[in-house]
């Protein structure tokens, strides 16, 4: 037992354990975990109980409504949405924006990627680093992590993410669900005083980033405890394939670019148009779950199983890391270059594939949204008035960002008067679905062992799936009319009286 996990294990006599609900993600969910006679781990399930169902009711709708509708999904990754959306309406109507438009769309976008990663590194992750993840559970929050690092840097993480937020207000219409993004362009432009305001917060946000990355450095890595934990590959280890968004040199790229997937040893298996994706995305449904389970198309579906053989990919964070040859920014750059170079260090050829190391890559990725941030914001033509193309006769359009959580599509089809036929969502958790799948069971089996469990034990298998950032709101979707989940009738007893489910 690593010496951070300090609570002492009690001896259980259930052979199921529930975490319900899970902690410190956005949306909904529960673990499964099953025990046999022994006391060991047999199987254990991230299961997600709860249906948002926007696919099925975006149809009948305007299609000019959709990248207002579909940014409800969550009000935490509404940006990335919006964006997704506001891409496929250009290809539905085959208008691409103006330069200027693709510049300050990226500028908000930028935006909505530093207060997204703020909020998940302080107020997600970093209980489990800077308090342990057998702190006491009412300590295990952005309460108790302001306590332990001090009232001074709290202030720094809040202003910050309130200086994204409202970078996102000025271009978006809200901070929150923004409404400037429209087919072909932006609905309005930048002013020369609000370009100001951007610079001077943006030029902050990166002296934060850099801030975040010594404090990653400072907690975790040189923390001998921690690192024996986290790369240990018999607990957050999976070789998987890995998918991201990357420009023309192999560079990481959140807004636009080719999809590049690579196997588990790092070769390179298919570069695609995102318009392409059906070609090489595929989608499984489970009967326990309402969030699908993505999978290379042509690997074909083999099961919450890794390895070579498996369709199984990742992404997000650790996954553009891995796909990419690095930022386009030289403080990320140089960040990412220390990564590649201490994991190279450890003896790692091939990508990384230790899934704490997620957190490594977003603080990173943090680093190079703020270097952009200030990039565009200093870019002459952020201001032009020049932001809009005309519209054709409404038809078929995909849009795909790389949002803060992981590839991002949208694909709708439309009539020719602009009424929505179909939709088609994959979201940033749903390709991780899988993978987050597989590393809770590991987790939990690498840890509980002989009928013995703890608090702070149960914790870190929820380190599995925090690493990821899910956002369940967003991943929530099934087959179009089918509900999966069983619904079981239990006695006074907990007998099983009845159970049913749909054909």
């Amino acid at each position: 037992m690593s010496p951070i996990l300090k609570d002492q294990p009690q001896k259980t006599t259930e052979k199921r354990i529930t975490i319900d609900p899970i902690t410190r993600l956005e949306g909904h969910g529960k673990i499964e975990i099953f025990l046999n006679d022994s006391g060991n781990v047999t199987n254990a399930y991230w299961q997600v109980p709860e249906l948002r169902g926007f696919e099925k009711f975006c149809i009948g709708r305007s299609v000019d409504e959709l990248n207002k509708l579909t940014a409800r999904l969550c009000g935490v990754c509404p940006g990335a949405h919006h964006m997704a959306s506001t891409k496929a309406l250009d290809a539905v109507y085959g208008a691409d924006p103006p330069e200027a438009a693709v510049k300050l769309r990226e500028l908000f976008y930028m935006a909505h990627y530093v207060h997204s990663h703020i909020a998940h590194f302080y107020a997600l992750a970093a209980p489990d680093f800077v308090l342990g993840p057998a702190a006491p559970v009412a300590k295990r929050n952005i309460l108790g992590v302001v306590d332990a690092v001090g009232v001074q840097i709290g202030g720094e993480v809040i202003k910050h993410r309130s200086y994204a937020q409202k970078i996102q207000e000025m271009l978006g219409g809200k901070a929150t669900h923004p409404v400037c993004g429209i087919p072909g362009g932006m609905s309005k432009p930048l002013s020369e005083d609000e370009r100001v305001e951007v610079e001077k917060m943006a030029r902050s946000c990166v002296e934060f980033s850099k801030f975040t990355n010594k404090v990653f450095e400072d907690v975790v890595l040189k923390n001998p405890d921690y690192m024996a934990l986290i790369t240990n590959p018999d607990i957050f280890y999976h070789e998987t394939y890995y998918m991201g968004m990357v420009d023309k040199d192999n560079k990481i790229n959140f807004y636009d670019g080719m999809l590049r997937v690579i196997d588990p040893k790092g070769s390179e298996m298919y570069k695609f148009k995102p318009s392409d994706y059906l070609d090489y995305i595929a989608e499984h449904v489970e009967p326990w779950s309402y969030e699908k389970f993505c999978y290379l198309r042509q690997n074909g579906w083999k099961g919450l199983v890794d390895g070579i053989e498996s369709g199984i990919y990742r992404a997000a964070p650790l996954a553009r890391i891995n796909v990419s040859k690095g930022f386009t920014t030289p403080l990320a750059q140089a960040e990412y270059e220390k990564m590649i170079g201490f994991f190279r260090d450890a003896g790692v050829k091939g990508p990384v594939h230790h899934t704490q190391a997620y957190h490594w890559a977003r603080v990173i990725e943090l680093l190079y949204a703020a270097e952009k941030l200030l990039e565009l914001a200093v870019d002459p033509q952020i201001t032009s008035k020049d932001i809009r193309t005309p519209v054709k006769t409404p038809g078929e359009g995909v849009g795909c960002v790389e949002a803060p959580r992981g590839t991002l599509i949208h694909h709708y089809v439309s009539d020719e008067r602009g009424i929505t036929q179909n939709v088609n969502l994959i979201v940033g958790t749903t390709n991780n679905n899988a993978a987050i799948n597989m590393s809770v069971k590991k987790a939990a089996v690498a840890l509980i062992k002989d009928w013995m469990v703890s608090p702070g034990l149960l914790n870190t298998i929820e380190m599995a799936y925090r690493a990821y950032d899910p956002c369940n709101s967003c991943a929530t979707h099934t087959l179009p009319g089918q509900m999966p989940l069983l619904v079981r009738i239990r006695r006074s007893d907990g007998s099983i009286y009845k159970t049913l489910t749909n054909p």
